[in-house]
């Protein structure tokens, strides 16, 4: 092991996940939960059209590899006259990507709520809307964050996929800094620690953040 070059390129790895990996996570999850959302409420709404929809988008996303989501936006949709730069691209692939996953884990907490929480809304004069969204949505979001917590750490992981399409977060850079020295074990163990020390904050966070959680559980 090199221990210089370890130290040598720790600082500009660390560097891109602060300023691509992290911020690409928060953007595709962000946006990809906002999918989510809607795909989950298509699915529960008892609108066939819209059900079908929605689980016909998320059986393609669920179906096929992120990566070859990635070649289609990326390297696909420039034959259609549609060229995006590379962060947009990888943005909306995980997105749409993160978007088909949590949609299930959000349609599955919402059918979890006890019907009775629907017809106690009803009961006092709220309409199925108002009951969804201050009544169901409210208790679905408690239950929905341990899995989505791991959605998002899977999320950091798989950014390493927007490498492939020359987006400069945490493994291009290791990739960058491997290439002329030739010490790749080297770099790709210290690109694998710095993906590692991010899991465990998050992990942590997510500990903290669902005992915090535990306390209004009835």
């Amino acid at each position: 092991m090199n221990w210089q070059l370890v130290l040598d390129s720790l600082g500009p790895i660390a560097l891109g996940a602060i300023t691509g990996t992290i911020p690409l996570t928060l953007a595709s999850f962000s946006l990809g939960l906002l999918i989510a959302i809607g795909m989950a409420l298509m699915r529960v709404s008892g609108i066939a059209w819209l059900s079908a929809v929605a689980r016909g988008y998320i059986s393609i996303i669920r179906g096929t590899p992120m990566l070859v989501q990635l070649f289609v936006i990326f390297y696909g949709m420039p034959q259609i006259g549609i060229t995006l730069d590379p962060w947009p691209s990888a943005i909306i692939a995980l997105s749409l990507n993160v978007g088909g996953y949590a949609a299930e884990i959000i349609r599955a907490a919402i059918l979890s709520i006890p019907r009775g929480q629907w017809e106690a809304a009803a009961m006092v004069g709220m309409s199925r809307g108002q009951a969804l969204w201050r009544i169901v949505l409210p208790q679905a979001a408690r239950v929905s964050v341990p899995p989505l917590s791991n959605t998002f750490i899977s999320l950091v992981k798989d950014t390493s996929l927007a490498s492939v399409i020359l987006v400069t977060e945490l493994f291009r850079v290791a990739q960058r800094i491997a290439a002329p020295s030739g010490e790749f074990l080297t770099i790709y163990i210290v690109a694998a620690v710095v993906y590692w020390v991010i899991c465990l904050v998050l992990a942590g966070g997510q500990d903290r953040l669902e005992r915090r959680l535990d306390r209004y559980a009835v």
